[in-house]
């Protein structure tokens, strides 16, 4: 099977060649090599699909790799095809090399990305992001924060978001952007060094075998890599001197939690915006992008014409993220909230908001620590709070009944039964009876306002 590099590529006369690219159709849309055209993989393994036959077929995919079988796929048909080596990813490094060879440029587009936060995404990032803040606390005064960096999209936009926070903040906070290489390959090392340079981003940078030691493991790999992540950066920004660090974790990775939660594990939990250390005394872990839509991160970078890696992991060939397979349960319920998102524009925050307003008289159970709650434990005793609660209601009203009938025959005993007194008395009594639609209308027209302000609430804030 022949190969080329994406600088040998360059050189061709793109009119001889044919350039298809095999990564999704949004990655494509995204950004590709200059005068490639998109064709899936589905569509060239099917055969519904197939490039022009005569002249030479040079494949891109993300890493190199499943680019290599529809190579050998169309070499079996009698194409001319060729393998474009490092594929995507070697094309996104040969841009930010050349790049970072002008400084100026380089300056004038940090400038622009910078400003884009606080006014082109203003209301959908930025406002989010320190509504967030805010409403749980997650910075205090005198805060040391490690803010983790892995390279992706959600961790460099809440590393520039946190920058305008040290420029445009109220109090005195510190901050380390913290990166841990756990055994990159060459290529998403440059890249996540290459993206930190043109965001003006000072990485502090340790490094671990944790690649090395999950390579082995065949059960579960990425959520004991995760774990064993998590454990090295607390570790690291204890050490520096920190008290809290920062993840990336958005509003999309909060309501798939609530959903596979439900679906899958039968509970009502969720990612909680910030949490205690268990193993590191005095550490925290906050989540300062809670509040963030996925799309709107999406919307920055594309806005701003930035490339991340989509997935750090060593061995993502067969990552979804990367073009290879998919069937996590994240993945089923990123597409399940897709389909809801089509039905109505509020459902998302309404799972969002779920957790939020959990009404405990309204469940069969909870649990908290040690304790466990059933709805029967307090059940006859609930039915007596409301038993007495209605008997008093009932006392009451006959009271002030009573009240009213004695106040009405001692003002009847006064009054003079004169025509004149009977007339005023019809006056009254008209009056009364005109008086009570507008008020009735009133009444409805407050109660409709209130549904239409709970609707409202349950969108989220714009």
């Amino acid at each position: 099977m022949r190969s080329i590099t994406i600088e040998e590529l360059e050189k061709l006369d793109p009119s001889g060649i044919s350039v298809i690219d095999i990564r999704s159709g949004e990655d494509y849309r995204k950004n590709t090599f200059p005068h490639a055209v998109h064709m899936s993989m589905e569509q060239l393994r099917e055969g519904t699909c197939r490039p022009d036959a005569s002249r030479p077929v040079y494949v891109l995919c993300h890493t190199g790799d499943h680019s290599a079988e529809i190579v050998e796929l169309l070499e079996s048909e009698g194409y001319d095809a060729v393998n474009i080596e490092g594929g995507y990813r070697a094309y996104l490094r040969l841009q930010l090399n050349r790049l970072m060879d002008h400084e100026a440029e380089m300056e004038e587009r940090r400038d622009q990305i910078e400003r884009s936060i606080t006014k082109k995404f203003g209301k959908t990032v930025w406002r989010k992001f320190t509504k967030a803040l805010q409403q749980y606390q997650l910075v205090q005064e005198g805060d040391r924060i490690a803010v983790c960096i892995s390279g992706g999209k959600d961790s460099m936009l809440m590393a520039k978001l946190f920058q305008e926070l040290k420029k445009h903040g109220k109090f005195q906070f510190e901050v380390i952007f913290l990166v841990m290489n756990p055994g990159y390959n060459a290529d998403n090392w440059k890249i996540i060094q290459d993206n930190a340079r043109l965001l003006g981003i000072p990485l502090t940078v340790f490094e671990s075998e944790i690649f090395d030691i999950v390579a082995g493991i065949d059960k579960n790999p990425c959520y004991l890599c995760a774990r064993m992540r998590r454990g090295y950066l607390y570790s690291q920004a204890k050490k520096l001197g920190c008290n809290k660090i920062a993840l990336g974790h958005h509003f999309d990775d909060v309501i798939e939690t609530i959903l596979m939660g439900m679906l899958y594990s039968g509970k009502v939990e969720t990612m909680m915006p910030k949490l205690h250390s268990i193993h590191f005394e005095g550490m925290e872990l906050i989540r300062p992008l809670y509040m963030v839509k996925e799309k709107d991160i999406k919307a920055w970078r594309d806005y701003n014409g930035l490339h991340f890696i989509q997935c750090a992991c060593r061995f993502t060939e067969n990552c979804a993220s990367c073009g290879g397979g998919r069937g996590s349960k994240r993945d089923e319920m990123k597409e399940l909230i897709e389909t809801l998102r089509r039905t109505s524009s509020v459902i998302d925050a309404n799972i969002f908001k779920s957790v939020h307003n959990i009404n405990l008289r309204t469940v069969i159970g909870y649990h908290k620590d040690d304790m466990v709650y059933n709805f029967l434990d307090d059940y006859d005793k609930g039915k007596r709070t409301e038993d007495t609660g209605t008997k008093d209601i009932e006392t009451k009203n006959t009271e002030t009944e009573a009240a009213e009938t004695e106040a009405t025959e001692m003002k009847a005993a006064e009054t003079k039964d004169t025509e004149t007194k009977d007339t005023e008395t019809k006056d009254t009594e008209t009056k009364v009876t005109e008086t009570k639609d507008p008020e009735t209308k009133a009444i409805e027209t407050e109660n409709t306002g209130t549904k239409e302000e709970i609707l409202r609430e349950a969108e989220p804030d714009e």
